[in-house]
């Protein structure tokens, strides 16, 4: 795992939230980013792209953000990758369930785009710690 987090994987089907989260972490937060509308353009371009960190929604049409998880993790070069989800599901049995799936960490929906970057920039600080230890 890099020690410095620069590139950004982030997988939304929903044009409007790329757009926001496209600025708020682009923008605002300087990352280096590869966007993609669906879990399959994911798979096809996320391991070229080699991110630090990949953020996946959960409810996508096709492949949901679950399945995208469990795919990109058979990918050799991915297979220790943080992953965040974002999702509207905001119950603590839904957040613990993508949590045991392996996520790193959950971002629920509505978030704040000024406050995001340093969301994940506290997440890639966990992740680190965690590999660590």
């Amino acid at each position: 795992m890099s020690t410095l987090l620069e590139r950004l994987t982030y997988v939304e089907d929903e044009p409007d939230i790329r757009a926001i989260t496209e600025f708020a972490l682009g923008d605002i937060g300087g990352y280096t980013l590869d966007i993609c509308a669906n879990g399959v353009e994911a798979l096809h371009r996320t391991q070229g792209f080699a991110p630090d960190m990949i953020i996946l929604d959960v409810m996508m049409p096709g492949m949901d953000g679950i399945e995208t998880l469990r795919r990109l993790r058979e990918i050799p070069e991915l297979e220790t990758t943080p992953i965040v989800f974002m999702t509207a599901k905001v119950l603590a049995t839904e957040i613990d369930q993508l949590m045991s799936l392996g996520a790193v960490d959950v971002i629920t929906k509505p978030f704040d785009p000024i406050a995001l970057p340093h969301r994940i920039a506290a997440i890639w600080r966990q992740a680190q710690s965690a590999s660590v230890h």
